[in-house]
């Protein structure tokens, strides 16, 4: 299974980091939050990305390049003219790097990136966002729903947007902005499959509104409702946070240390 990752936003709310870099590129501890993002995914045996890159890609580009050579001690022979790679680490990893363009939007980005999907079902989230959501129960929950998407909700508690749901968890409203504290709210970590991408039009459509909006009329998205840890760093107090968080072993979404979960197989 595949997974898509949106990294191509500015990330206007944090200008003071995003400068010189992609917002997925802030870095939690030593690594940047998408890293912990992709750790995430392959504890669940999730390992083939696709990064939809827009501002700033050639940063993400970069790393991923010269990963290898970052995560290994090395020795530089200048007199042999070699490079000897000690205790190399080796990620489950095959990544691809997808230039969806500077202003597309989120809707525009994965359309973009549809061709790399091979037509198959595929798990979809924000290049700044963590949690500690089980996508494995994500990637079932939305396999026994037989619906074209799954939004993975948690509790409102910030800006994001919030979900008014049915008794049988199929979203009935989905508003951008928060209304009332306790609501549910998108979480961004997503299930879908290939035909949800006929929803949207091109690089201008926003996936949180028209597409979304369609898929709910048509009674084509559903909710996992996550109780656990989720926080989008959407301003540097949330990176200090975060980095807080790491900092001090307190961590909810590292799981990567521990035994790995059963790995997501298609059906």
């Amino acid at each position: 299974m595949k997974a898509v990752i949106l990294a191509g936003g500015k990330g206007t709310r944090i200008s003071e980091e995003t400068v010189s870099k992609p917002k997925p590129m802030i870095s939690i501890g030593s690594m940047p939050i998408i890293w912990h993002i992709m750790k995430t995914y392959s504890y669940y045996g999730v390992n083939d990305f696709i990064l939809c890159l827009g501002y700033k890609g050639p940063v993400i580009k970069e790393f991923f390049s010269n990963y290898a050579l970052r995560m290994s001690n090395v020795t530089f022979d200048f007199v042999e003219n070699k490079i000897e790679v000690h205790n190399h680490i080796r990620e489950p990893w095959r990544v691809t790097l997808v230039d969806t363009g500077l202003e597309t939007m989120t809707g525009g980005r994965l359309k973009r990136a549809a061709d790399y999907l091979d037509n198959e079902t595929f798990c979809l989230t924000y290049g700044d966002g963590l949690s500690d959501v089980n996508v494995s129960k994500v990637v079932e929950f939305h396999r026994s729903q037989s619906k074209l998407a799954t939004m993975t909700v948690c509790k409102h508690i910030s800006r994001f947007g919030i979900l008014q749901l049915d008794e049988k968890s199929l979203v009935e409203r989905f508003v951008e902005k928060p209304i009332e504290e306790g609501s549910w709210m998108n979480s961004g970590f997503y299930v879908m499959e290939p035909e949800f991408i006929q929803y949207i039009d091109g690089d201008s459509t926003v996936l949180e509104r028209e597409p979304m909006d369609r898929a709910i009329n048509d009674r084509q998205l559903s909710a996992y409702k996550h109780l656990g840890f989720f926080r989008g760093m959407d301003s540097l107090r949330d990176q200090m946070e975060l980095e807080q968080l790491w900092e001090t072993g307190k961590a909810p979404w590292k799981k990567w240390e521990t035994l790995p979960a059963a790995p997501i197989t298609l059906s």
